[in-house]
C-alpha cells in the first residue's frame, strides 16, 4: 500500500451546514444528534480498490455510451476535464471518478422525475473514468439543463454534473456537484446557498476552458477536484467519510 502520509487535519468549520432552513429536505436529512468521532477500519482505509478492467470503451462519453455508439445525444456537447489532486496536490492516479447528470432538457432517466421535459432516447446520464498516472480525467457529454424542483414556490436548481470520486480506499469517497461558470441560477439555489464562503463556492464552478475546445464541435470546461486539504473541493453538504 502507498504510504501517503499523515493526514492534515480536518477544519469542519468551512464545511456547509447540515441543516439549512431554505433547503427543504435538510430538515428531516439532517442529524439531531452530536456526530460521534470514530477510528477508521482498516477495510476503510485499504478497499476494495477499482481495477481498470471494469472501464468500457465509451464509459467515459457520455453523448454515445446509452446508444452503444448507435446515434449521439441531444444537446450542447461539452468536455469536462481536470486532474484529481491530494492534500498536498499531488496527482491522485487510477481514482474512479464517476457523473450522473440531467439531459438537455433538465430532466434525469429517473423513475420518479416527472418533470415536462423529454427523455433523450440516447441519453443514459451516467459515466465513469479512471484517473491516469497524472491524476487527470475527461469525459466528453452534453451541458445538462436546469430544471424545477419542489422546495420552495419557484425553486429551480442550476445546470450541474454529479461528482463521486473513489480514491484508493472505500472511505476516500468525496461526492460533489460541479456548476457552471455564468450560470445566474447559483445565485439562487438553497443548495449552493449552504456554501457560505463565496470562494469556497467558487471551486465548485468550472470556468470555461477554450483551450481544451475543439472548433465546429464542443466547449469544454475544466474542474479539478482536490480530496482533503486547505483547497479541497466543498462535499455534498456533509462531512467526508475520513
Amino acid at each position: 500500500m502507498r504510504d501517503l502520509g499523515p493526514l492534515i487535519p480536518r477544519n469542519h468549520s468551512v464545511h456547509p451546514a447540515a441543516y439549512a432552513e431554505d433547503y427543504k429536505t435538510s430538515v428531516t436529512r439532517s442529524p439531531n444528534l452530536p456526530l460521534l468521532s470514530m477510528e477508521s477500519t482498516p477495510s476503510e482505509e485499504t478497499g476494495p480498490v477499482f481495477g481498470a478492467e471494469l472501464i468500457g470503451e465509451l464509459d467515459n462519453n457520455l453523448i454515445l455510451n446509452w446508444s452503444k455508439g448507435l446515434a449521439p445525444a441531444v444537446g450542447e456537447r461539452i468536455l469536462v476535464h481536470g486532474h484529481v489532486l491530494d492534500e498536498n496536490c499531488r496527482p491522485v492516479p487510477n481514482a474512479l471518478v464517476e457523473i450522473w447528470q440531467a439531459n438537455a432538457g433538465g430532466r434525469y432517466r429517473h423513475v420518479k422525475d416527472t418533470y415536462f421535459a423529454p427523455l433523450d432516447p440516447n441519453f443514459g446520464g451516467c459515466g465513469r473514468t479512471l484517473t491516469d498516472e497524472g491524476g487527470y480525467y475527461e469525459f466528453l457529454t452534453i451541458r445538462p439543463g436546469a430544471y424545477p424542483w419542489p422546495n420552495r414556490a419557484n425553486d429551480w436548481r442550476p445546470m450541474h454534473i454529479h461528482f463521486s470520486i473513489f480514491g484508493h480506499s472505500f472511505g476516500q469517497r468525496l461526492v460533489t456537484q460541479m456548476y457552471f461558470e455564468g450560470d445566474p441560477l447559483i445565485a439562487h439555489c438553497p443548495i449552493a446557498a449552504t456554501v457560505k464562503e463565496r470562494s469556497h463556492l467558487d471551486r465548485l464552478v468550472a470556468p470555461l476552458d477554450l483551450s481544451k475546445s475543439r472548433p465546429l464541435d464542443y466547449l469544454a470546461y475544466k474542474f479539478d477536484i482536490v480530496l482533503r486539504g486547505r483547497r479541497q473541493t466543498m462535499f455534498e453538504n456533509k462531512l467526508e467519510g475520513m
